[in-house]
């Protein structure tokens, strides 16, 4: 079972194992509002991380026509708002305080001038204070979220996070025993505003996929980043970590899974070859046989090319035989985030009161809450 931290992460613990649910410890709540999907997810913590309680995911194309408009369009508000207001509701039967549950929204609510306005909706009409969080905060979730994949014998790694909106890169180096984060970028190119800059054609289809790996080159191009980590990965030392449902999409079109299986493909490792592999079978399959592959569907089907043109891109500039694919991220960061925070505060609250100390101030969910 793959884990995180140390916990495994794919288990839905409405059917947990017995005695996972009685030993007592607080729910925490992520819930990640992108361009392209809504997600929660609802665990428990771990000796080493945490347990899936429950989760939710739901399609909403929420940057649906921003880059034409630079607004989000009421429909995909709507879509979203309705998304939303389905995570309230599992949130209070859940009965989750509000200290331990993180909720952000990302590159569509930043780039979108009514994105602010939009949150402020769903404030008033759901409860639920979303944080619009920068591409900082974003591309360092996510690296928290994978940190568990990286393969403690490289010497470096690039994790990419293929969003909706945008794409964050972050290249990592071994530092003792562990890894750092070296470099980091946000090209605003991701799977809903690529697919929209270049709708699929007809005929000429090696060509259009081209020139979509191409735009996610230019901008990846940009990047400035240390050149001996170039070197690491020139000479084989370094690996890459891709998460996304694209990504995901891929791995389990590579497998042949006729529905998508989550205990499958999360750290599932990839060669280049079979990334190129699994994007020509779809490019061949064309909207219609990729809307019926049971691992992409047809919510997916005009989005998952976009995403591994970007892959494509991003291994061309940093060649890698092997590829991690990893279903989590953001989300995983954030719950992270959120019990490290308590853990600690609770410890310096402990150490107050054997001193004699009042205790008030210290604990809860401790900086950066986005409740």
């Amino acid at each position: 079972m793959p884990e995180i931290d140390g916990a495994p992460a794919g288990r839905d613990a409405r059917s947990p194992r017995r005695g996972e649910e009685g030993q007592g410890a607080p729910l925490y709540a992520a819930l990640d509002l992108g361009t392209n999907n809504c997600r929660l997810l609802i665990a428990r913590p771990a000796r080493d991380g945490f347990r899936v309680v429950d989760s939710f995911s739901r399609i909403v194309r929420l940057g649906e026509g921003i880059t034409r408009t630079g607004r989000l369009d009421p429909q995909a508000m709507d879509r979203a708002y309705e998304a939303l207001g389905l995570c309230a509701e599992r949130l209070a039967r859940r009965s989750i305080a509000s200290t331990r549950l993180s909720a952000v929204a990302t590159q569509a609510c930043r780039q979108a001038e009514n994105g602010p306005d939009f949150i402020e909706r769903v404030r008033s009409g759901t409860g639920l204070n979303l944080r619009i969080i920068d591409p900082d905060e974003e591309a360092r979730l996510s690296v928290e979220g994978c940190r568990n994949l990286l393969d403690p014998s490289a010497e470096a790694a690039l994790i990419i996070d293929v969003g909706g909106g945008s794409t964050e890169l972050s290249w990592l180096r071994r530092a003792g025993p562990g890894f750092e984060t070296k470099a980091w970028m946000s090209a605003p190119v991701g799977v809903v505003t690529l697919a929209e800059r270049f709708p699929e054609p007809a005929t000429g289809l090696d060509a259009w996929f081209e020139a979509m790996v191409g735009h996610m080159a230019a901008a990846v191009s940009s990047a400035r980043v240390d050149p001996g980590l170039s070197g690491l990965f020139a000479e084989g030392r370094g690996h890459l970590i891709g998460t996304s449902g694209a990504i995901t999409s891929l791995a389990g079109v590579h497998l042949g899974l006729k529905r998508y299986r989550r205990d499958q493909v999360d750290g599932l490792w990839m060669t280049r070859g079979q990334c190129e592999a699994a994007a020509t079978r779809l490019l061949n399959l064309g909207p219609a046989g990729r809307a019926a592959d049971g691992c992409i569907g047809i919510e997916r089907a005009d989005l998952v090319m976009a995403g591994a043109a970007i892959l494509e891109a991003v291994q061309r500039g940093w060649p890698s035989e092997r590829v991690r694919v990893a279903d989590r991220g953001l989300r995983e960061g954030l719950l992270l985030q959120r019990m490290r925070e308590d853990r600690a505060g609770g410890a310096r609250s402990g150490r107050r009161r054997r001193r004699g100390q009042p205790a008030g101030g210290g604990g809860g969910g401790g900086g950066g809450s986005s409740t």
